[in-house]
């Protein structure tokens, strides 16, 4: 199988992953998954699509990520290695698909607003 290649995006968070058989390695911007995100929360949102397709040790998994913080970028692999899984066998589309995995989060920081001291907060009003 020849490498598989897809796009997860998350808030400003994008994550090009590469996808092929082998023993289950993930590495991340040249560095194994558990040096990336010592975080074991994170590790497990990163192995989330792969956990519902039986996935895990089958493939081995190359990601470039940038952009946004650990959350962010946590979810923008997830979303990319589920896109990828799909282009290997189109049959994971409807498992991942029900679990939320294949769809972008629209969700963005919203801009801050000139007269204002964040996106929504206002200073304090006073009438005198």
């Amino acid at each position: 199988m020849a490498s598989i290649n897809a796009t997860g995006r998350r808030k400003t968070s994008i994550a090009r992953v590469y996808l092929k058989a082998g023993t289950g390695t993930i590495v991340i911007n040249g560095k194994p998954l558990e040096l990336y995100f010592p975080s074991s929360l994170r590790q497990f949102v990163v192995n989330q699509s792969l956990e519902a397709t039986e996935g895990l040790g089958q493939f081995d998994v190359d990601i470039k990520v940038k952009g946004g913080g650990l959350t962010g970028q946590a979810e923008a692999i997830r979303m990319g290695i589920a896109r990828a899984l799909v282009k290997e066998n189109e049959e994971n589309k409807p498992e991942l698909r029900s679990k939320g995995f294949l769809t972008r989060d629209p969700r963005m920081v919203e801009r801050k607003k000139f007269g204002h001291k964040k996106a929504r907060k206002s200073f304090q009003f006073s009438k005198r």
